[in-house]
């Protein structure tokens, strides 16, 4: 009885196995997105002088000016604190996602730190 040539031997078991562990990793980081979006991140610059709060889906939800820190003739410095401020907030919300998703994927690049 001559077998059927399925083009791969043995990688239909495999591939089904991999399929599995595909979605379960799916599944794990949609889980690690959620939970981080619900996260609150506040970020602090100047000693204290702006702080910025914003949650894991990146929506600011304050910005804090210290009334010591606004003078009006040097308006320059409380922008660059306040871009400072915002920047490294994105900066700390993005690497607690990354982290989340490297978790859930057992540290493999799938491709979906964009999502």
């Amino acid at each position: 009885m001559a077998r059927q040539h399925t083009g791969f031997p043995g990688i239909g078991g495999n591939m089904q196995q991999l399929m599995r562990q595909a979605q379960k990793a799916q599944q794990d980081v949609a889980q690690a997105q959620e939970e981080i979006g619900e996260k609150i991140f506040e970020v602090s610059v100047g000693g204290g002088a702006v702080k910025v709060t914003l949650n894991g889906k990146k929506e600011f939800q304050s910005i804090t000016v210290s009334p010591e820190c606004v003078d009006p003739d040097d308006v320059e410095t409380l922008q660059d604190l306040i871009l400072a401020a915002v920047n490294e907030a994105v900066k700390t919300a993005d690497d607690a996602m990354a982290e989340a998703i490297s978790k859930a994927t057992g540290g493999l690049n799938l491709g979906m730190l964009g999502m």
